[in-house]
C-alpha cells in the first residue's frame, strides 16, 4: 500500500514490490501479514488448539531456556531482508544476540524458530517458510505436527544451502538439540492441550 504521508488511509494496493518500510505503515487491522519475496501476504489466524499448544510450548521452553534464550512468540515481526518478513509462532534469541530486537520486531535471524502446523499452515510452513528460514541463515527450524505429536528438527548446515533434517522426535522422545543445549522435553508434553 502506498500512501501519502498524511492520512493513514490506504491510496493503493501494490501487488509487489512490498518493503519493511510499507509493511510498517500499514493501519493495524487485527490481521497478521507477511512480506514473501516483495509480495504481501495475509496470514490466517491460528486456531484456539493452535494457540494452546503455542502456550505450552513456550512455557516449557522459557523454564529451561530463559536464562540464555530471550522467547517471543507470535505475532512478532522478523524482518530478514527489505522485502521478506516473516511472524513465527515461537522464536528464540540468544542473550548474546538480543541486539538484534528492536522495538518494531526481529531484525536478522532468530537463532530457533517454530512453526506450528494448522490444517491451512502445513505448505506454508513445510515449504515456503522453511525455504525462506533457510535462504536467511535461521540455524535452526522446527515444524510442531499436533495431528501426528512429532517435532522435526531442521537444521543448517551450510549457509545458503536447504536445511537437512537432523531428526523427526515422536510421542515418546524428549526433543534435545546440539545448537541449544538447555532444550529438553518429551514431545507428548511438550504438544499437550492446557
Amino acid at each position: 500500500m502506498e500512501y501519502d504521508g498524511k492520512k493513514k488511509n490506504p491510496l493503493t494496493i501494490k501487488e509487489s514490490g512490498w518493503t519493511v518500510e510499507d509493511y510498517m505503515k500499514l493501519p493495524e487491522d487485527g490481521n497478521q501479514y507477511e512480506i514473501v519475496g516483495g509480495k504481501l501476504e495475509l496470514k490466517p489466524s491460528p486456531t484456539t488448539t493452535h494457540q494452546r499448544i503455542s502456550s505450552n510450548l513456550e512455557h516449557i521452553l522459557k523454564s529451561s531456556c530463559d536464562q540464555h534464550y530471550i522467547i517471543l512468540h507470535a505475532p512478532v515481526d522478523v524482518i530478514l531482508s527489505d522485502n521478506e518478513t516473516r511472524q513465527p509462532d515461537i522464536l528464540m534469541v540468544h542473550r548474546s544476540r538480543e541486539f538484534l530486537i528492536e522495538e518494531h520486531g526481529v531484525v536478522g535471524p532468530p537463532d530457533l524458530v517454530i512453526e506450528i502446523l494448522s490444517p491451512n499452515s502445513a505448505k506454508r510452513d513445510r515449504v515456503m517458510k522453511k525455504e525462506s528460514y533457510a535462504r536467511f541463515a535461521v540455524p535452526e527450524y522446527w515444524i510442531v505436527d499436533p495431528a501426528n505429536l512429532t517435532i522435526e528438527q531442521y537444521v543448517l548446515v551450510r549457509p545458503g544451502e536447504p536445511y537437512e533434517l537432523a531428526q523427526v522426535f515422536g510421542a515418546e522422545d524428549t526433543v534435545q538439540s546440539e545448537r541449544i543445549p538447555c532444550v529438553s522435553f518429551v514431545v507428548k508434553e511438550g504438544l499437550k492441550i492446557v
